[in-house]
């Protein structure tokens, strides 16, 4: 007999009586060739075992045993293992994963194993049958997802719908590029009582949701939204509190949270015969408004004509079909201004003092003028637009097609934070910073009240409860104001002085205490704030578009 035939003499190998192990016996042969691990292994396979879990460790032992001749009684070379799984919640409970180690000769992990570990450990939500069927046939997984729980759904917040599209708005329109066309104001929209105006959508609940052991996940609710207080000549219809109707004829406006009608005072000019105009309400003048001649409102001021040096103050914009002329007096700041809360628009201004809340906006030429506007100005429109002499001032940019003039009328333009605006900022600190103390000290009765109930009397008790509601939503205002003004403040960080065509020697731009004077004649371009103070660049043909 060869040497080969001669390997594993004396070894035998057989499963045990219960059929879960493979038992290696040996008596030793005094010819026996040698084997080695390989060998042993195929052998193994060889004789239908090679499924089973095969025992390293035993499997050294027995070669040792072989090739020192001492025999081996019973050995536990390999044996039948059956699958076993674990199933393991994440810590947020969204999420239950699978892990299923493959048999190794014994029984595989069945369906119903999969299920009654589900329900032993309690996970009855979002279980996902399809992703139990795929490991079961695969006889394996690692980290798979067999259930997962419901994300709640949060409520969506309150909001007004506008039922008139026309309305003129007087809330901040303001973008960081300043690209608004602050002209498309249109025509005073005339309503009547009864009219619907604006429908308050009410906020949602949402819907909750559950982990996987079906524990809830309560969703948010959405922020409910309040029509603002005491707002003038609109009131919620009987059949529905939501829906707000106009009580009186006029202009419906915007305001925060909310809508005003304004009553319309509708008039052929403003002269000597019709005397100065003093309205609660918004004015239309068909013509012209002459010299000498006073017109103010709460609401806007249209003007179908020219208005020369008059006096015009409007709470919300100034419309002028034609142009304004003036005079300006150095000596009297209030003689012939034009003033207004919000935008002003005309055709044209020459020597007159105009102040505007946002924006002014002038499509052929100012000349001469001391422009004041809280965000934007600009002058031009279609292919006209001069700013030639006086002052322009504005928080975030000034733009024209050309600034200054051949000449070199000195131009003088201030952009950047105002002082007021700074002003405005720390009194809103302070004013919240009050308010936050006194709800401390509310707060602190409160909590006195939680653990000493019987102390307090209960109408002291809700009286306290509403003040301290009363003051979180003050302190809430008062901080959506601070962060309004915050960020105006950080977009007057790009503010610039724009000439899309033309710059001239003997402009001057000021940004605080920075200084830029225009020396020679320039294309296109922007001044702005620099790494070293206020620079010119030129203007790409994309800012010019």
């Amino acid at each position: 007999m060869s040497a080969t035939n001669r390997q594993g003499a004396g070894l035998d190998l057989r499963l045990d009586e219960t059929g879960t192990a493979l038992i290696a016996t040996l008596v030793p042969q005094a010819d026996a060739a040698p084997i080695d691990a390989d060998w042993l292994r195929a052998r193994v396979e060889a004789l239908g075992y090679g499924e089973l879990r095969y025992l390293a460790t035993a499997a050294t032992l027995l070669l040792s045993h072989y090739h020192a001749g001492r025999p081996v009684a019973a050995l536990r070379l390999a044996e039948r293992v059956d699958a076993s799984l674990a199933i393991h919640v994440s810590p947020d409970g969204m999420e239950a994963t699978l892990d299923i180690l493959p048999a190794q000769g014994g029984a595989p992990i069945t369906k119903n194993q999969v299920l009654a570990a589900l329900a032993e450990q309690g996970i009855t939500e979002g279980i996902c049958l399809e992703a139990i069927n795929q490991a079961i046939a695969a006889g394996a997984a690692s980290g798979l997802c067999i259930a997962r729980g419901r994300a709640p759904v949060h409520g969506a917040d309150g909001y007004f719908e506008r039922l008139v599209p026309e309305m003129r708005a007087r809330v901040p329109r303001i973008k960081a590029s300043g690209q608004i066309d602050y002209r498309d104001l249109g025509e005073i929209q005339v309503v009547h009582a009864g009219d619907p105006l604006m429908l308050r959508h009410r906020a949602s609940a949402g819907t909750p949701g559950a982990t996987v052991l079906g524990t809830p996940i309560p969703a948010r609710p959405g922020k409910e939204v309040m029509y603002a207080p005491q707002l003038t000549g609109v009131a919620p219809s009987p059949d529905n509190p939501d829906l707000l109707q106009a009580t009186q004829t006029g202009q419906p406006v915007i305001v925060k949270d909310g809508v005003i009608v304004e009553p319309v005072f509708t008039l052929p000019a403003v002269n000597m015969a019709s005397g100065n105009i003093h309205f609660d309400g918004s004015v239309v003048i068909r013509g012209d408004v002459s010299a000498g001649m006073s017109v103010k409102a709460s609401g806007d001021i249209e003007v179908g004509g020219v208005v020369e040096n008059a006096q015009l103050e409007a709470g919300g914009s100034i419309i002028i079909k034609g142009g304004a002329l003036g005079s300006i007096d150095p000596k009297n700041s209030n003689l012939y201004t034009l003033r207004c809360g919000h935008d002003f628009q005309a055709a044209y201004a020459q020597k007159v003092r105009i102040e505007a809340g946002h924006a002014i906006l002038i499509d052929d030429m100012a000349m001469q003028c001391e422009l004041t506007a809280g965000h934007h100005i600009r002058v031009g429109k279609g292919k006209r637009g001069h700013i030639i002499g006086g002052r322009a001032e504005a928080m975030l940019s000034i733009t024209a097609r050309v600034l200054g003039a051949p000449n070199r009328i000195a131009t003088h333009c201030h952009i950047g934070i105002s002082p007021a605006l700074q002003k405005e900022a720390h009194e809103l600190a302070a004013q919240r910073d009050g308010l936050e103390s006194q709800l401390l000290e509310v707060s602190k009765l409160l909590d006195f009240a939680h653990q000493h109930p019987d102390r307090l009397r209960p109408e002291m008790l809700q009286k306290a409860r509403q003040t301290a509601a009363s003051l979180a939503a003050e302190i809430a205002r008062l901080r959506e104001q601070e962060q309004a003004l915050q960020a105006q403040i950080a977009l007057a960080q790009d503010a610039r002085v724009v000439a899309e065509e033309i710059l001239h020697e003997s402009v001057e731009v000021h940004a605080g205490n920075l200084r830029y004077r225009v020396v020679g004649e320039h294309g296109a371009g922007q001044i702005l704030m620099g790494t070293n103070g206020l620079e010119l660049v030129a203007l790409s043909a994309t800012l010019r578009a």
